[in-house]
């Protein structure tokens, strides 16, 4: 009886979900030129973005070299913080949640946080340094 309510309730769910997808499609069809082209202008303003960035710390450092290094630099520091913190929380899930009863994952866990927090300090303080030895000891 329940297996059979289940399916039934599956089922419908199924289909309500198709129809509803199905009538968004239909709706956004018209729009579908103006959003292709508003892509287009978001993608062309984000590399747009990125190009001038990447001048500006050109001719901060004074070298092309130098301004690349420093822009990477600065990327991975700002993509740093959220991918280390989804490690740590993995880490910590491993070390505090599974290694209550598992001892080996406890230390995978323990070794997990450990490695995140030292990616994630040094890639905040690795752009510091280099701009302090490019634009300090360089003149």
């Amino acid at each position: 009886m329940k297996k059979t309510m289940v399916s039934i309730l599956s089922i419908i769910a199924m289909l309500v979900a198709v129809f509803s997808i199905n009538t968004q499609v239909l709706a956004t069809e018209a729009n579908i030129t103006e959003e292709k082209k508003t892509g287009t202008e978001q993608l062309l303003e984000i590399r747009d973005n990125a190009k001038k960035k990447l001048e500006d710390y050109v001719e901060d450092y004074g070298s092309e070299a130098y301004g690349l290094a420093a822009y990477i630099l600065n990327m991975v520091r700002i993509y740093s913080i959220p991918f280390c913190f989804i490690g740590i929380a993995i880490g910590a899930i491993y070390q505090y949640v599974i290694g209550i009863r598992k001892l080996d994952e406890r230390d995978r866990g323990f070794v997990m946080i450990i490695g995140f927090v030292t990616i994630l300090v040094l890639a905040q303080v690795l752009p510091l340094v280099f701009a302090i030895v490019v634009r300090g000891w360089r003149g």
